[in-house]
């Protein structure tokens, strides 16, 4: 019997060989085991497959229609302010005797609309802080102002202040 002596490059070629088809049916039989995994998993659990898409759904529709619904809109308010031009400021004199307001009244206004306190008002006008905290009552009366400060806003409205 003679033994035939096989060269190095044809085992080698044969090794690679044996080891690619080795490792070409272990990667099928991975494969085919996943996808009877996953049929099996898709079958017997569908309702709950169905029932988290459903859910999931239903979540990204909350979240969208809470965020469309609590967004803040943009409000465009339209406000007329009278500017002044270059001319000095004249009080309406008309709206001012039609309000009723004395000329006393109207320059306690003025101190208010300047900041002044009642005790700064009665020192500038040399008069008692019980007389400026009446005429600034009176004022308030005749222009429906609860505050100091809406009585100020009433006067520039009514042309009464700059």
């Amino acid at each position: 019997m003679a033994l035939i002596r096989e060269s190095a490059p044809s085992s080698r070629r044969r090794a690679v060989r044996d080891m690619l088809l080795y490792g070409v049916f272990g990667g099928v039989l991975i494969a085919l085991l996943k996808l009877t995994e996953y049929r099996f998993l898709v079958v017997e659990h569908s309702v709950e497959i169905y029932g988290g898409l459903i859910a999931a759904l239903f979540a990204g529709l909350g979240i969208w229609l809470g965020l469309k619904l609590t967004r803040t809109r943009e409000r465009i308010v339209v406000k007329e302010v009278p500017v002044r031009t270059g001319e000095p400021f004249v009080a309406d004199q008309r709206k001012r005797e039609d309000l009723g307001i004395t000329r006393r009244e109207l320059e306690i206004l003025e101190l208010i609309a300047q900041g002044m306190s009642n005790r700064e008002i009665a020192g500038k006008l040399f008069v008692s802080e019980n007389t400026v905290k009446t005429h600034s009552s009176r004022v308030f009366d005749k222009l429906g102002a609860k505050r100091r400060t809406q009585a100020v806003q009433f006067g520039k409205e009514f042309g009464l202040l700059p």
